[in-house]
């Protein structure tokens, strides 16, 4: 999830009989969604002793501090490991990872029953999933074809906040609500759900 430290696993193993010696260059890169790299984050270097048929675990952890301010819009990290076999010439493997990191959730919530002509209240949960608190608070909500702006207040670290909205359905059959939450850290959280209005 955006906004928490990444940890991942890199998991080695000698399917042969002879001692191995391995050496671990690992790096992690923020990419577009192209996959063209925009800024690297990090860089470690390590080197492992893998005995007859065993299997290592080598730990990797990105915190947010890291990655925070060189994420894109596309929320994507690619993560590579170049293995070399040492004393064996010319044997090396690339493992490569690409985490793409979830946005924080939007809930909406409706009312059981929705009538046409009706004023109905839905209540939008929005949240800030940083350890840092985020300024610029802004809520788009389109409905019947019509967006309404909320400017929103700051959020703390790791806040959720909510706000309620009415509108009144001027038609029968499904209406399609779709929310959008962006602030100065982020931008283009999305949330929607499809709201069935029923006859008087």
């Amino acid at each position: 999830v955006f906004g928490k430290d990444i940890t991942l696993i890199l998991i080695l193993n000698n399917l042969s009989f002879d001692q191995k010696t391995v050496k671990v260059a690992m790096s992690a890169s923020t990419i577009l969604y192209t996959r063209r790299a925009v800024a690297e984050i990090l860089k470690a270097n390590t080197s492992v002793d893998l005995g007859s048929k065993k299997e290592k675990h080598i730990r990797l952890k990105i915190p947010y501090s890291y990655y925070g301010k060189y994420l894109t819009t596309d929320k994507r990290i690619q993560v590579t490991a170049l293995c070399e076999v040492m004393h064996m010439h010319g044997v090396k493997l690339l493992v490569e990872k690409t985490i793409i990191l979830e946005d924080p959730n939007i809930i909406i919530k409706i009312p059981r029953r929705i009538v046409v002509n009706k004023a109905v209240t839905l209540e939008i949960s929005y949240a800030n999933p940083l350890p840092e608190p985020v300024n610029g608070c802004v809520l788009l909500v389109t409905l019947m074809n019509q967006q309404v702006k909320i400017r929103l207040a700051r959020l703390a670290p790791r806040e959720r906040s909510k706000i309620y909205f009415e509108f009144t359905p001027r038609r029968t059959g499904p209406l399609q609500l779709q929310v959008d939450f962006s602030c100065d850290k982020f931008s283009h959280v999305k949330g929607f759900v499809t709201i069935a209005v029923a006859p008087a």
